[in-house]
């Protein structure tokens, strides 16, 4: 099958997956920090993507995408270094940069899995997997509903902290290079656009990474100055 067997059909399977992640990450990131200026608006949308039958199709659709997501990344990073030696996450052209990030996509990658995991165990466990399953009794089914408070819990704690702010650093150098290699991928890679696409790319990053990393650094910065 051409989407499995050819080298353009899997990075063309990683383009469209990756953009679709980066579409959830932006909607992610600009609801968490809703967070910071309202807890209780912030409840009302976990509320609103809950438990419900959208939001559980969302998930299941959300995890297949990751899943194929990193196959097709293994795949092309097993493909590139027996090619072409230390380059990684294939591209026709090397920009500057983005040399680096390029070169080590699947590092950058297997530091977000293992954020993510860690990110799923924080909250997704203890909110939406607690009212899918109604584990844990009544005091956890309240706290499954109250999204905030678990930011403010894990948050008021600075190594958790740091410990996002490193791994959301490492999401910027893999999406800084990924997106505009995702558009690359789906045929986006004249002259004219594939600048313009660096520069897209760089700023969808940087919007979503500052987005996230603004909520670890509000409550760090509470938390050191006792605000």
């Amino acid at each position: 099958m051409w989407l499995i067997d050819s080298s353009v059909g899997r990075k063309f399977i990683m383009g469209i997956s990756g953009a679709f992640l980066v579409l959830f990450l932006l909607f992610h990131s600009i609801m968490n920090v809703v967070v910071i200026f309202s807890p209780e608006a912030y409840n009302a949308i976990c509320a609103f993507l809950g438990a419900n039958w959208y939001a559980v199709l969302g998930t299941l659709v959300l995890a297949a995408g990751v899943v194929v997501h990193m196959l097709y990344g293994v795949l092309l990073s097993i493909q590139n270094l027996r090619a072409r030696g230390r380059e990684r996450y294939a591209v026709t052209t090397r920009q500057e940069g983005v040399a680096w990030s390029s070169k080590n996509m699947l590092v950058l990658g297997i530091v977000i899995l293992a954020f993510l995991v860690l990110h799923l165990i924080q909250f997704w466990a203890k909110m939406q997997l607690v009212e899918l399953t109604g584990m844990g009794g009544h005091e956890a089914h309240e706290l499954a509903a109250n999204g905030a408070y678990w930011i403010q819990y894990y948050f008021s704690k600075p190594i958790y902290c740091i410990v996002y702010i490193v791994a959301l650093v490492a999401l910027w150098f893999h999406l800084t290079h990924g997106v505009w290699s995702a558009m690359q991928s789906m045929g986006l890679n004249n002259k004219t656009w594939l600048p313009r696409l660096k520069v897209i790319g760089n700023v969808v990053s940087t919007v979503v990474v500052l987005l996230f990393i603004s909520i670890p650094v509000y409550y760090l910065i509470i938390t050191i100055f006792g605000l």
